[in-house]
């Protein structure tokens, strides 16, 4: 029986009057450097009748903590991305890329290498319900005090804490996660490319202003709505079914020049209703019935315009007339045999088209006080343009993941169909598409999909945190221990299906890569420090622990080069050579680098060249490799590390 405890202190009237204030003055609530605060000049502001002279009003969206943010953005980072050869699928001749790390610093890596590359970005980030964590990302603290202060527990480097509603800094550290994030992918959107952003009720107003800053409000496309077949928040007043997804262009000028098109969904299935339906012998009026029934369907909702029906198919009736178009004949309705009323604009065909229309009954007469219309009869091959309204029953994703690993492994994914869409309409064959927050890699996913259905060569780029998975979760009983093995293995196993199922000729593998510290020993002594003990640590400035293809990843991403590109391992004189996309870098770090081996390389003259800096064969020859590149190939570029 639990009882209630004595309180033994004092009340707390500083708590109690702020909560008075916020119940009269709801508007004077504010987030400051420390927790929830009244805004006493706003305050001063509700208490008079007279315009109170304070700050300087300006329209932008402020909370503690924005200025640190846009800091954290600029601030350069050493890390580097370590090859992962055993997670990958084909990994020198795949495309696709999957990093595990903070993405933040993930950003920062990907900056120079895919500047203006990417088309398309989805992001599914935190919702800040009050239950999910964000990144707390502080760069100034050492890295210990930051491993304390933020709780991380693993080798990975996690800065992930809770966020509940009743902090209070609740709303504030949210946007400081976001506004970094946003403003170092804008960088890497080609000049048509979009971003893609999932949320719900909780910030959608917050990220609409946060990405009317980073990106421009002028570049905003859309904000679409999601309904699922699921209700979030089965509450007293309302249960939530809805979440929202912001569409901003980079350049909406360059973005309008394309026309967005999607298939008609579920057109197919009503067109297929008709013609069972028919073979069944019912009359045309209880075909329609049938049809309208579907309607009723959240699924098919979007085609109730197509309500009318002939021998032909299911038809809406459309416009035939035009600003200024003729008036000066008509036709003839076959109904009543009299003439068709003229469309006070107009009409938008000539006489003998119009004459055709209706031998070919193209033509809907309807109400004959009315001027006719024409027939658009719906097919499984229209394409529209898209609604912002969208309906995607995700029990689809829920059977997918039962029947391919027997368990609901990743909870709450993004519906295949609503990334696949996204993609269908906004991306071209080539285009390479960015997630930095991947979860369970639905995009990954619906990438295979879109490229299996029109052969394409589109490229995913996939970024997640290796967050710790519930022990208490299916996935964690599954022996699934972070979120980056689910989406890993849901990428393999993806890519295992489609290829079974469709035969298609695409690109189903991927390059696994690790955020980690840079591959450069960290030795800073100073010279009354040094002594015969500690020289040995400057014979090789590269870490003990790391490999060729560490270095070679650092290299790529130095030299502003896609970490995509296919690599293939060469001999030259004995030595290991990588070769990435043809000659544009060969890499060798072996030991031994002589004039020999600078004279057959230079046969192949590759555009860039990089080798170890202590890895010549003495300092003569170091000098005479270069001298003989010089010579040799001389558009080489060489470099040492």
């Amino acid at each position: 029986m639990n009882i209630e405890k004595l309180d033994l202190k004092s009340p707390d009237l500083v708590n109690e009057n702020f909560e008075k204030l916020a119940t009269l003055f709801p508007n004077c609530v504010t987030e400051g450097a420390e927790g929830k605060a009244i805004d006493f000049d706003l305050l001063k502001q509700e208490l008079s009748h007279a315009v109170v002279e304070g700050n300087k009003e300006r329209y932008r969206l402020e909370w503690p903590g924005k200025r640190e943010a846009i800091v954290t953005a600029n601030l350069p980072t050493t890390k580097t991305l370590r090859p992962v050869r055993e997670d990958s699928v084909d990994f020198d001749n795949t495309e696709n890329l999957y990093i595990e790390g903070d993405n933040l610093e993930v950003l920062k890596l990907l900056q120079e290498s895919y500047l203006g590359k990417i088309k398309i970005i989805y992001i599914d980030p935190p919702y800040n319900t009050g239950k999910d964590f964000v990144y707390k990302d502080n760069f100034s603290k050492d890295a210990q005090e930051e491993l304390i202060d933020s709780g991380q527990k693993d080798e990975y480097n996690q800065r992930l804490i809770a966020n509940p509603e009743t902090a209070g800094r609740y709303h504030s550290d949210w946007l400081s996660m976001m506004y970094p994030r946003l403003k170092l992918a804008r960088n890497l959107l080609t000049d048509d490319g979009v971003i893609f952003i999932s949320i719900d009720d909780n910030e959608v107003h917050h990220l609409r202003k946060v990405c009317d800053e980073i990106l421009g409000e002028y570049n905003f496309v859309a904000q679409f709505i999601h309904k699922n077949n699921s209700n979030k928040n089965q509450a007293n007043l309302v249960s939530v079914s809805c979440e929202y997804f912001l569409c901003y262009s980079r350049d909406l000028e360059v973005l309008n020049k394309e026309i967005w098109r999607i298939e008609k969904k579920g057109a197919k299935d009503i067109v297929k209703a008709f013609n069972q339906l028919k073979k069944q012998g019912l009359e045309l009026d209880e075909v329609l019935d049938e049809i309208k029934d579907l309607y009723k369907r959240p699924k098919y909702a979007h085609l109730s315009r197509w309500n009318k029906i002939d021998e032909k198919g299911v038809f809406m009736d459309d416009n035939l007339s035009r600003e200024g178009g003729a008036k000066d004949y008509t036709i003839i309705n076959p109904d009543t045999g009299k003439p068709c009323p003229i469309p006070p604009r107009g009409w938008a065909k000539s006489k003998v088209e119009l004459e055709k229309l209706r031998e070919d009954n193209m033509i809907y007469f309807g109400d004959p006080s009315t001027p006719p219309r024409i027939k658009s009869y719906l097919t499984g091959e229209d394409l529209s343009v898209p609604d912002s309204f969208w309906y995607i029953d995700n029990s689809i994703d829920t059977r997918w993941q039962k029947q391919t690993f027997n368990s609901l492994i990743f909870e709450n994914p993004k519906p295949l169909e609503l990334i696949r869409l996204i993609m269908e309409m906004s991306s071209a064959k080539d285009s390479i598409i960015l997630d930095f927050f991947s979860g369970s890699a639905t995009s990954a996913h619906a990438t295979f999909q879109l490229n299996t259905e029109d052969l394409g060569k589109r490229k995913f780029i996939q970024v997640q945190l290796p967050e710790f998975t519930n022990e208490k979760s299916e996935a964690y009983k599954a022996g699934y221990k972070n979120i980056c093995e689910i989406g890993k293995e849901r990428i393999r196993r993806a890519a295992k299906k489609i290829k079974e199922e469709t035969k298609a000729d695409i690109d189903y593998g991927f390059r696994v890569y690790r955020l980690d510290s840079s591959n450069m020993q960290d030795v800073y002594y100073k010279p009354q420090d040094y002594d015969q003990n500690n020289l040995d640590l400057f014979g090789d400035n590269v870490k003990s622990d790391r490999t060729a293809d560490d270095l070679l990843a650092q290299v790529m991403l130095d030299w502003g080069l896609p970490l995509s590109l296919k690599i293939e391992q060469i001999d030259v004189s004995g030595k290991k050579v990588f070769k990435v996309a043809e000659n544009s870098l060969y890499a060798c770090f072996d030991s031994g680098i002589d004039e020999d081996f600078a004279k057959a390389i230079a046969q192949d003259e590759p555009l860039r060249i990089v080798f170890k800096d202590n890895g010549f064969k003495n300092d003569t020859a170091k000098t005479n490799v270069k001298q003989l590149l010089k010579q040799l190939s001389p558009e080489t570029e060489m470099k040492v590390i």
